[in-house]
């Protein structure tokens, strides 16, 4: 392609997902079978009410989902939640923000390539994890040089099999209940987890803040959700198809956590040390107490799929991430924000991601997790205070009672909804998300000369102060 000039024009990221292959990429990225492998982690931090830590998880995004809404009609860009808080905050905070989120983004492959090699161990114990590291990482690569459509193709499939996986793991223990059997044998008549009970969502013994450190840990298992902004310039009908794609993706996934949760906390309602030898890596062993061998070598295998379908879509989301960052000139824009001329994706993004990828067979499952939990967090919290600052503050859209609910309550409700998790958040994702934060920071200082100027950014949109 042309221009006026007769030169070549750049190449530009092309807008080919309707709101289907959104939602697809979103439950893919999500992988609805997580909730097999945090079970017993969230089980135990929230006193085993994992459900209830579901749905005050789902709460508190839903609430996020619509303030993301409201800044993707505004500012339909990849940059996500760095964009977001860069136009209606100031560029600073944006850098600052797109910053921390790496440690969402660019760590979520990460941890679909752990969790690939978890599941192949334990079919392959005596091939050494580094050949899966590999293989898996070069595959997870090459799917995304060939574009977002081809990523949302690939997922379909993957994600209506894993609902049906569910769906047909969650019959099974109904099943069991129904006949009287749980986990630690029959189910007498004085027992508390009795089929339909209340026990798994609330009872004497819960704690709030013990559900709101498990709930915590569950934005992990929502993290697709915002990624998919991401994709702002990939969508058809921006505005309007990806603010109603993003609700849709995380309230179908919540259904899912919260009705599958609930019977697994009937089937066991023990401590979870009493039924996994680790609590950090469930799957295998639920799938084998519930199921069987062959049940479990069938779902492990496919589970292999499924989190490289997730590790696809979560390639894909940073990869635009660093993309939009690279177009600013904030990170080098030569490298972050070339787009292939040929497939019109971010490919240099893309094996940069690939290869931080490979570091998977040196990192815990458990710390990578909660690193991810730092950059989740950071994200949703600017994300809910753009809202305010731009369409509140900036726009003075206050003088109705529909605009103070939509731009001042709801995202007021999404900020304290994720600031109560803030204050529940391990002190390892704390510590390793400040010292990132520092890095950021220093890098920020040099960047803006001391900060004396703001850090740059692309003259995408046309602010209407």
């Amino acid at each position: 392609m042309t221009n006026i000039s007769g030169t070549q024009s750049a190449a530009k990221l092309q807008k080919t997902l309707g709101l289907w292959h959104i939602i697809i990429i979103g439950l893919a990225y999500i992988q609805p079978m997580t909730l097999f492998d945090t079970f017993g982690l969230v089980s135990e931090e929230s006193h085993r009410h994992v459900p209830t830590s579901y749905i005050i998880a789902l709460i508190a995004i839903l609430f996020t989902s619509i303030s993301y809404g409201h800044m993707i009609r505004r500012y339909p860009s990849s940059g996500s939640a760095y964009t977001y808080a860069q136009k209606s905050i100031h560029p600073n905070v944006g850098f600052m923000v797109g910053w921390s989120s790496w440690l969402d983004y660019l760590l979520s492959p990460m941890v679909n390539i752990i969790l690939a090699v978890i599941y192949l161990e334990a079919l392959f114990p005596t091939v050494n994890h580094w050949v899966w590291v590999i293989v898996l990482t070069a595959f997870m690569t090459g799917i995304n040089l060939r574009g977002a459509r081809f990523v949302a193709n690939f997922n379909s499939l993957i994600v209506l099999v894993q609902l049906l996986v569910i769906g047909i793991f969650t019959w099974m223990v109904y099943s069991k209940l129904q006949m009287g059997f749980n986990a630690d044998g029959p189910i007498s008549a004085a027992e508390r987890y009795q089929l339909w009970s209340l026990e798994p969502f609330w009872n004497e013994l819960t704690s709030v803040g013990a559900l709101i450190t498990g709930a915590t840990l569950l934005c992990f298992s929502f993290t697709g959700f915002d990624s998919l902004s991401s994709l702002a310039e990939e969508t058809k009908d921006t505005e309007k198809t990806l603010p109603k794609a993003i609700f849709l993706t995380a309230l179908i996934a919540g259904i899912i956590f919260i009705i599958s949760t609930y019977f697994m906390q009937l089937f066991f309602p023990a401590e979870p040390g009493n039924y996994f030898k680790n609590i950090a890596e469930t799957q295998p062993e639920i799938l084998m107490l519930v199921g069987g061998s062959l049940f479990q070598s069938y779902v492990l295998t496919f589970a292999i799929v499924t989190v490289m379908a997730s590790g696809i879509s979560a390639h894909a989301g940073v990869s635009r991430l660093m993309y939009v960052m690279g177009r600013d000139g904030v990170i080098n824009k030569k490298i972050f924000g070339h787009i292939s001329p040929k497939n019109f994706t971010p490919s240099y993004n893309i094996m940069i991601v690939g290869a931080v990828a490979l570091t998977a067979g040196f990192m815990d499952l458990d710390i990578v997790i909660s690193m991810i939990s730092f950059g989740a967090l950071t994200a949703f919290t600017f994300v809910n205070l753009s809202v305010i600052s731009r369409y509140a503050l900036r726009d003075g859209r206050t003088k109705t009672a529909k605009d103070i609910f939509s731009f001042v309550v709801i995202p007021m409700l999404g900020f304290i909804s994720i600031f109560a998790m803030w204050l529940e958040i391990e002190e390892t994702a704390l510590k390793y998300g400040l010292w990132w934060a520092m890095f950021g920071i220093l890098y920020l200082g040099y960047k803006t000369k001391g900060f004396k100027h703001p850090a740059p950014q692309h003259n995408e949109f046309d602010d209407k102060l």
